[in-house]
């Protein structure tokens, strides 16, 4: 996996990434530090349905641990560096045509969709990593996927984990 040569390049996170950093995990904590080290520009970005998905854990998550790791990983995301992004409204819906797309050619489990939603924010944000340590989309077929958002004129993110981060450039 190489790094994007843009050193303005723009990176977006999964849901997971924040809650890992509200529990302290070190792997995430190093492998936000090696982006930042080597992409000395790049932005960090939390696309909608991440911040959405962090808001409903922090008011409905079942177990009260739960819910306050959503709200601590809420509370750290500036501190951190992350910028919450929005899409323009016309946006949204070609996230959600990519999303459908995705899920409708079995890339992504249905019960997955939200992360469908997020692979589609990153892309239509044009992002060049999507930090993610969720299964379903690291074990999506990138090749096929790549095609797919192309039909829709985006690019597909390179889709890694903390792990292969600290690990392959720490």
């Amino acid at each position: 996996m190489a790094t994007p040569r843009n050193p303005n390049a723009l990176l977006a996170a999964d849901t997971n990434v924040p809650l890992d950093l509200a529990e302290g995990k070190e792997h995430v904590l190093d492998a936000l530090a090696v982006l930042r080290r080597r992409l000395t520009k790049g932005r960090l970005l939390i696309p909608p349905t991440a911040f959405q998905e962090l808001v409903f854990l922090a008011e409905h998550a079942d177990a009260p641990t739960d819910r306050a790791l959503a709200l601590r990983a809420l509370r750290g995301l500036a501190s951190w560096g992350f910028e919450i992004v929005n899409l323009v409204p016309v946006a949204h819906g070609i996230v959600e045509r990519i999303a459908e797309r995705l899920v409708g050619d079995h890339l992504l489990p249905a019960e997955e969709f939200n992360d469908a939603l997020i692979l589609a924010e990153a892309a239509l944000l044009d992002c060049s990593i999507l930090l993610s340590s969720d299964e379903h989309l690291r074990s999506l077929d990138f090749e096929n996927a790549t095609l797919k958002l192309r039909e829709f004129d985006v690019t597909m993110p390179i889709i890694a984990t903390p792990r292969e981060i600290v690990r392959k450039f720490f």
